[in-house]
């Protein structure tokens, strides 16, 4: 199966010599978790058509500093191509941005949350357990954040398999169609999650905000498990 990461954001400046970009990120992620999978990129934030929904095996959408309802002329053609990848039946994966537009291309809301921003180690309760997911099931998922948005109305044909206090609707499977998304960023790294928080102190974040962060990550993150839960998602969908 080859994957299309649709890169909808890019590294900060100040951190790109020192970390890849986004589908690298998620190249690493998921080579690990199952190597038979191939990659290709779209960038859209740096004017690349898309192609096709229908042509592709499956497509994931990366995290961005953008939000869905914002004014920036790829956002519009990429929400029209979550709807007609929903109707092709081609398999999608969001992550952060991505959990966000597709929440709000296929029927969901999503507002810049009056809570503020979630950064740092947060864990989510695991309120369903796909097949695809594997066995155990854990109570519970810890994965780094770095969002202000958030989905605050699902889709009708969404089913929540993660949530928190902080964020009800983070992790969404959808029925009648191959798609899954999560508000937090398994592909985050704990060294890359750190350095962006510091990156964002004195800016969005204060210094106690980017510090409690930034020592948050020391308990532990659980970016192995959540990566194989997408894996197992992904082989799921390919042709017998």
């Amino acid at each position: 199966m080859k994957l299309t990461v649709i890169e909808t954001g890019l590294v900060p400046p100040a951190l790109r010599d020192q970390f890849p970009d986004y589908p690298a990120m998620f190249r690493q992620m998921f080579t690990a978790a199952d190597p038979a999978l191939t990659f290709d990129t779209v960038s859209v934030v740096r004017g690349e058509a898309l192609p096709a929904p229908a042509s592709l095996d499956a497509v994931l959408y990366t995290g961005s500093p953008a939000g869905v309802y914002e004014d920036h002329p790829w956002i519009a053609p990429l929400m029209a191509f979550a709807r007609a990848a929903a109707a092709a039946r081609t398999p999608q994966v969001g992550i952060c941005f991505g959990h966000q537009l597709m929440g709000e291309a296929l029927g969901g809301k999503v507002v810049k949350s009056e809570k503020g921003w979630g950064v740092g180690r947060h864990t989510y309760d695991v309120l369903e357990c796909p097949a695809w997911s594997g066995a155990p099931c854990p109570a519970t998922l810890s994965i780094a954040a770095s969002h202000q948005d958030q989905v605050v109305v699902k889709p009708p044909s969404a089913r929540v398999l993660a949530a928190s206090a902080f964020t009800p609707f983070a992790g969404l499977e959808y029925d009648g169609f191959p798609a899954v998304s999560f508000q937090c960023h398994p592909e985050f790294s704990p060294e890359y999650s750190a350095a962006l928080y510091g990156a964002r102190r004195g800016v969005s974040l204060t210094d106690a905000e980017a510090d409690a962060a930034i020592a948050s990550l020391d308990a532990g993150l659980d970016r192995e498990r959540l990566a194989a839960w997408l894996a197992g998602f992904l082989r799921s969908t390919a042709p017998a």
